[in-house]
């Protein structure tokens, strides 16, 4: 079982950067990658970046690539988004999710059977 905790959502300005941590607890974290997804109202849940707890493969949506940057601490059991140049449509709730380390990579919100609450972020002009 895995437990996941955001934090770090809160309101901005276009331009601005912001970063989310999600705290994960679980008895073999290496067996996971993990992801983030954001949703915003209305539409579906959409993957925005991904890393395994080993090495440094990392894998990132379209819609954020050059400007977010996913990051782990394996020490404090923590991984990380760093959001710079946020944009409008850049505004919704942020997920944190763990998925088995034979998904790596993946970018679908099923193969992802482990999920935090959520931390809003609104970016406004």
């Amino acid at each position: 079982q895995v437990h996941l905790v955001e934090s770090g959502g809160g309101l901005v300005q276009a331009g601005d950067s912001l970063r989310l941590s999600c705290a994960a607890s679980a008895r073999t974290l290496s067996t996971y990658a993990m992801g983030w997804f954001r949703q915003a109202p209305g539409k579906e849940r959409e993957f925005v970046a991904g890393i395994r707890w080993s090495g440094t493969t990392t894998y990132y949506g379209d819609s954020v690539k050059g400007r977010f940057t996913i990051s782990r601490d394996n020490a404090k059991n923590t991984v990380f988004l760093q959001m710079n140049s946020l944009k409008l449509e850049d505004t919704a709730v942020y997920f944190c999710a763990a998925t088995p380390v034979y998904n790596s990579g993946s970018k679908n919100v099923p193969h992802y059977g482990h999920w935090g609450q959520g931390t809003q972020v609104t970016v406004s002009s």
